[in-house]
């Protein structure tokens, strides 16, 4: 049995790049914006207090991207958290570009890039992003192109690390010979596992591993479901139990569970004092075919 006053500290801890140090359970931001990712929160002052109450218990990677909203996400992220504690990652991208609810497009132009962390710098008040990713590889510009302006913003000191997003093992790759590649983002979670072999490659590789929309339980947890015993006999939530199954994959996955709620954060942290033995990792794992 867990309770909501678990903190992120008890899901480990893993070195991004080598130099920044987090706790493995961070918080993603993308649902504190309206819907499709467009737009300010339906409730403002809610959304404040989420951002509070994850740092309050022990979050110290917060996840966003220009394009929530877009600009929306990381102005709040200031708002609530402004000055920030010296611990906290703030983890942003660029690369994908917004023309409506639900409506992405991948702009990779290294002008384009240098503007957006140039924005980000100035929306989250800080004179260096601690993790910078691509929010995806634009397929009309050259990769040295795209991951060498991020060097250069790199060199510049600008950013401190760099990350990737929705990517293949061979493009992590081919983009480690540009530049130092800390981290990787992509969909992953119990019911869809298909970045298995780009989590295989980062574990092995060192690199973190950033699951996102990491608690796509609902086709999982319906009555009589195999995840649904296997956290009554816990004493747990179905969605607690697939972010504990994420963390006892490997040491280098960083989920990103966002809410818009100041209870549902509560209840995804105390996660984090889930204890898996390994037959439960077995029959988690086999849970889903």
């Amino acid at each position: 049995m867990t309770s909501n006053t678990a903190s992120a500290t008890q899901s480990g801890q893993f070195s991004i790049g080598g130099k920044l140090s987090v706790n493995r359970l961070g918080y993603g931001s993308m649902q504190l914006t309206g819907p499709g990712v467009w737009g300010p929160p339906k409730d403002h002052d809610e959304a404040i207090k989420v951002l509070r109450r994850a740092v309050e218990l022990g979050v110290n990677l917060i996840d966003t991207a220009d394009s929530y909203g877009p600009v929306v996400a990381e102005p709040l992220i200031k708002e609530a958290l402004y000055p920030y504690a010296d611990d906290l990652v703030i983890a942003t991208k660029a690369g994908l570009t917004r023309s409506g609810p639900g409506d992405w497009r991948p702009v990779g132009r290294p002008e384009y890039l240098r503007q957006q962390a140039e924005m980000s710098l100035r929306l989250l008040g800080v004179e260096q992003i601690g993790l910078f990713q691509l929010h995806r590889i634009d397929p009309k510009v050259p990769l040295e192109d795209q991951v060498g302006e991020l060097k250069l913003l790199q060199d510049e000191g600008k950013i401190n690390q760099i990350g990737l997003s929705e990517v293949t093992v061979e493009e992590t790759v081919a983009a480690r010979e540009i530049a130092e590649i800390a981290t990787v983002q992509n969909l992953y979670n119990l019911a869809n596992r298909g970045a298995e072999d780009l989590l295989n490659y980062a574990a092995a590789e060192s690199i973190g591993f950033i699951p996102w929309f990491p608690l796509a339980t609902g086709e999982l947890a319906g009555e009589g479901s195999k995840l649904t015993e296997l956290a009554a006999d816990k004493g747990v939530s179905p969605s607690q139990l697939a972010l504990a199954w994420l963390l006892a994959v490997s040491p280098v996955v960083l989920p990103i569970p966002g809410t818009s709620s100041v209870a549902h954060v509560e209840d995804n942290i105390a996660a984090a004092g889930i204890e898996l033995t390994a037959a439960d990792l077995e029959a988690l794992t086999a849970a889903v075919g």
